[in-house]
């Protein structure tokens, strides 16, 4: 079993290889059967176990432990447990409906076995990221995502492509440099880079963790992005191209919060209670200031992809905590994030396409003219504003439940602040309804009903935030064992 966590990074970059090689409607055929191999590969890797911290912990699900450069102590060590597999899979199943949705909808300037290559590129990275137990090996998946996504915008985006697509390089190029200073600072001062062993924060000194978790923090808040190292995101989301947006919100923004947890807060805990009421603080500033931003947005995408710096504001808030609570939300808001927001960037590329038009002035009636389509941005919208009983509603309520929790004057207001902030997305994503589905219909959608590609595309997304929503254990579950192992770590 173990073999299949090399599988599932070894078919996408085989897939990548062929897809690029082959004709251009071959090349996407061959790159869409990767992407579904690799999902079929990831779903086995689950197991009724946990993955405990520290050095004297049991080992991963699975594991796969070569040494890589002898010299230096560093090894090919990947291994998955209940905070990495969701978000495995959740990649795995984001990429092959991207892929597959190519087969339907030829992107633009042409060339679309090219953009599956660079889609499964970007797979190969996001999921090494989520794998990795080497911290150099981590940084160097964490980097592969870089370059594939500046080409899928640059390329494949809108007008102002190549403007978005600068920033979005130089921004990450910023937070890569204190990662990569970050990385060096844990590994020089521990003699190892393996994430098992320093989890806790093994043989460092409280300075070097101050110091570690500082740069690790930053750089990590840059890809995920939070507030106020945000202003990459809102460009690269509305230049992107649909299949770019939805791998750009769905996953890659949670390899920074996801970085945070494993890499920042358990390799270097005493930062991560030194620095706490700070991130707390920009957290509830990013649910604020994301939310009042959302409420004055005139442009669909643009809305969609400010609504995600509030949405990440809520987990970093889980995280600030430093409970088992907190942690829980931010992982199952890490998960309902992906999924709603990839279904919102489909919807958005879908009206789009139709309206020639993102902006909702232009937009109005939606359920006259495509009450399908209407039908289904409803219910992404209301489970992105987080409604009990869908997906979203978990991490936002209970990152709010573990700051007042944790008691205090300054907690307690934060979590009434980011209360607030709830009822904040509420508000405009009621406002993005009443705008663009209600109302007299403003010009007419071609095609108005939906395609079976479209169907299939989005009906897996929209049955996960439904059977999160319901069944919230499904994440909560698998990872209970890795959080409490965590927190033990934690001095």
């Amino acid at each position: 079993m173990n073999a299949l966590l090399i599988v599932v990074l070894a078919v996408p970059a085989a897939g990548a290889a062929a897809a690029a090689l082959l004709p251009d409607r071959v090349g996407r055929i061959a790159g869409t059967v990767a992407a579904a191999v690799a999902l079929l590969a990831s779903l086995p890797l689950y197991r009724d176990s946990w993955f405990s911290y520290g050095p004297a912990g049991v080992r991963p699900w699975h594991e796969v432990d070569y040494s890589w450069v002898p010299a230096l102590n560093l090894h090919f060590h990947l291994g998955v447990d209940g905070v990495s597999y969701p978000l495995v899979v959740l990649t795995a199943l984001l990429t092959l409906l991207c892929c597959g949705f190519t087969l339907w909808r030829a992107p633009e300037p042409g060339r679309g076995n090219t953009l599956v290559a660079l889609l499964l590129v970007i797979e190969v990275g996001i999921l090494g990221t989520f794998l990795a137990l080497d911290l150099v090996l981590f940084f160097v998946f964490f980097e592969v995502v870089l370059l594939p996504m500046y080409a899928v915008i640059a390329v494949w985006g809108d007008r102002d492509r190549a403007h978005a697509a600068r920033k979005f390089v130089l921004y990450t190029l910023f937070g890569s440099v204190l990662l990569l200073v970050g990385v060096f600072t844990v590994v020089a001062s521990a003699g190892t880079a393996d994430i098992v062993a320093l989890t806790g924060g093994g043989e460092l000194s409280r300075t070097t963790q101050l110091v570690a978790f500082t740069l690790l923090a930053i750089g990590f808040a840059v890809k995920s992005p939070l507030w106020p190292l945000h202003t990459w995101l809102p460009d690269a989301h509305t230049q992107a191209p649909t299949v770019g947006s939805v791998i750009l919100a769905g996953v890659l923004l949670k390899m920074g919060t996801y970085g945070l947890i494993r890499v920042a807060v358990g390799v270097a805990p005493e930062g991560a209670r030194w620095a706490a009421p700070v991130l707390g603080v920009l957290a509830v500033a990013a649910i604020i200031i994301g939310s009042l931003v959302c409420l004055a947005q005139t442009e669909l995408k643009r809305l969609i992809a400010y609504s995600s710096v509030g949405h990440m504001g809520f987990v970093l808030l889980g995280i600030a905590t430093l409970t088992a609570t907190g942690i829980q939300a931010a992982l199952i808001g890490n998960v309902a994030h992906g999924v709603i927001t990839g279904l919102l960037f489909f919807l958005a590329g879908a009206i789009k396409e139709r309206a020639h038009t993102g902006d909702l002035a232009q937009l109005g009636g939606l359920r006259e003219t495509a009450p399908r389509l209407a039908g289904v941005l409803g219910f992404a919208a209301i489970a992105s504003l987080g409604l009990p009983g869908l997906a979203g509603f978990w991490g936002e309520a209970f990152a709010v439940v573990a700051a007042i929790d944790r008691g205090g004057p300054l907690w307690t207001t934060l979590g009434v602040v980011a209360a607030v902030g709830g009822a904040l997305t509420a508000a405009y994503f009621l406002r993005l309804l009443r705008r663009v589905t209600h109302g007299p219909a403003i010009g007419s959608l071609a095609p108005p009903t939906l395609a079976p590609v479209e169907v299939a595309a989005w009906a897996p997304l929209v049955v996960l935030a439904l059977a999160v929503g319901l069944v919230p254990g499904l994440v909560l579950g698998m990872a209970d064992g890795p959080v409490q192992a965590l927190l033990e770590a934690l001095p």
